[in-house]
């Protein structure tokens, strides 16, 4: 009996351990742009939204670490106006290191350098938050997942907050306030530990099963 909770643990505790709290993504500024047509054919996309925080490296006022490039699928429900569903499909989210961070953040001498290269995954969701005189916020969030600088597949999530007019988005015209990415990153120590354990739970249940 002892045995078989020392298994039920091991087994709830190791994937657990095997993830670290992750990275911390940060951008802001920058605008989008929306293509008109409505289901089906509609989407947004960002261009060069600055990277002000990567980790725990922050840019100093005025500055930036690079920047931040995503793109939705179509327009699945609702509208632009409103609110509504994108597609992941085709979509497509990108971190960007330049200039001495480049080789800071990532080890690489080379810039531009892809910090993290992926996608959205599963719908993307385009609400309507508020309205304030002639500014219309909304916030564009989804699931993405795809590869880090040095090969390592992560997922995460990411809220980007938008303002526009009516007049603007009538013309497919956005501006970014902020972003937020996070990302969970295994740790390689914890990964072997968890290898380790798994090893151990076979091997007890091996001895389990030649005892008897």
């Amino acid at each position: 009996m002892r045995r078989v909770v020392v298994l039920a643990i091991l087994a709830l505790a190791l994937p657990i351990a095997a993830w670290a709290d992750g990275i911390t993504i940060l951008n802001e500024f920058g605008s989008i742009s929306i293509t008109a047509g409505g289901i089906g054919s509609s989407t947004i996309s960002s261009k060069q939204s600055e990277l002000v925080q990567y980790n725990n490296v922050v840019a100093a006022k005025g500055q930036s670490l690079g920047y931040v490039n995503y793109s939705t699928g179509v327009l699945l429900s609702g509208s632009v106006a409103t609110g509504g569903t994108f597609s992941s499909t085709g979509s497509s989210f990108d971190v960007i290191g330049v200039g001495k961070w480049a080789k800071s953040l990532s080890g690489s001498g080379t810039s531009p350098v892809a910090l993290f290269t992926g996608s959205f995954v599963g719908p993307i969701t385009w609400t309507m938050t508020g309205e304030q005189g002639a500014k219309v916020f909304y916030s564009l969030s989804g699931d993405i997942q795809g590869t880090l600088w040095n090969g390592r597949m992560v997922n995460g999530t990411t809220t980007q907050e938008i303002y526009s007019s009516k007049g603007q988005l009538a013309a497919g015209i956005g501006h970014i306030n902020m972003g937020t990415t996070q990302l969970a990153v295994p740790e390689p120590g914890t990964l072997g530990l968890l290898g380790t354990g798994l090893v151990g739970i076979a091997g007890m249940f091996r001895r389990k099963l030649i005892g008897r």
